[in-house]
């Protein structure tokens, strides 16, 4: 209905790493079958992962979220949001927030495979079959930790598990007053009742170079979104025209305001 709903403060972001799951097999004519065939030992390993859920972990920025966000979301779900930052958290409301893809990613660790690969003719039984799993990891995991938490869910030695390149963590950066005032400030200025909500990105920016040299970097645009009609990384990716001179407007205001110091 046009209405604005929040505006983002991204303060953290999930790690990026990928894992290559790897199994061989000595192979054959497709006319005598084994039961040992690559492609269906790489899809039961790939379906154990797919039941597996990393622990939920809520960081102080996930946190904040949930706490502003219950002020807004439809009462069920704000309802949800206070249990889930109980101690312990309640595990009903924990699975029917899990449910929206966004909120579990905010909560876990998450890995999904995204591409596979096995055999190398119709009539040939296969000699190799191979998945490609992406994770975004929750910051603060210590290395190695997802790596064990594949193979322990796996779950079959005959599948190799390897990292593709390092993962590049960067810590949070802090939700001090003197980066979420000017950014309440303006956001009233604006869009009276319009709460911030601080975010953790669930994708990869290059804030990560920033903060892992120590720079607080922070993500906020003014831009606002239709939730019903999301095109990121589409073809057909926009912007409002409204939305880009409302965004435009918010950061002069805020370069303003934060240049200045007052």
């Amino acid at each position: 209905d046009g209405r604005y709903l929040a505006n983002g403060l991204q303060a953290s972001e999930k790690v990026y790493e990928s894992f290559r799951l790897e199994t061989t097999n000595a192979g054959g004519h497709s006319s005598l079958p084994r039961k040992d065939n690559a492609i269906y030992r790489l899809a039961a390993g790939l379906g154990r992962l797919a039941a597996f859920d990393f622990p939920v972990r809520l960081s102080e920025v996930t946190r904040a979220y949930l706490e502003r966000m219950a002020s807004i979301a439809p009462g069920p779900e704000a309802d949800d949001m206070k249990a889930v930052l109980r101690t312990p958290p309640d595990p009903e409301a924990l699975a029917r927030l899990s449910l929206s893809p966004y909120h579990n990613a905010l909560m876990r660790t998450t890995c999904v495979a995204t591409r596979l690969e096995g055999g190398h003719a119709d009539n040939a039984l296969p000699q190799m079959a191979r998945a490609m799993v992406n994770c975004r990891i929750l910051p603060g995991t210590p290395a190695g930790e997802v790596q064990a938490a594949l193979v322990k869910a796996v779950a079959d030695d005959g599948i190799t598990i390897t990292s593709l390149a390092p993962a590049k963590p960067s810590p949070p950066s802090p939700l001090t007053p003197d980066v979420m005032g000017p950014v309440e400030e303006v956001t009233r200025e604006l869009w009276p009742g319009v709460p911030v909500l601080p975010m953790m990105g669930t994708g990869a920016t290059d804030s990560l170079y920033l903060r892992q040299a120590g720079i607080r970097a922070y993500g906020v645009s003014g831009l606002f979104a239709d939730v019903d009609d999301n095109r990121a990384h589409g073809r057909d990716e926009r912007v409002g025209v409204r939305q880009l001179y409302d965004g435009r407007e918010f950061l002069y205001r805020l370069v303003k305001r934060l240049s200045s110091g007052s």
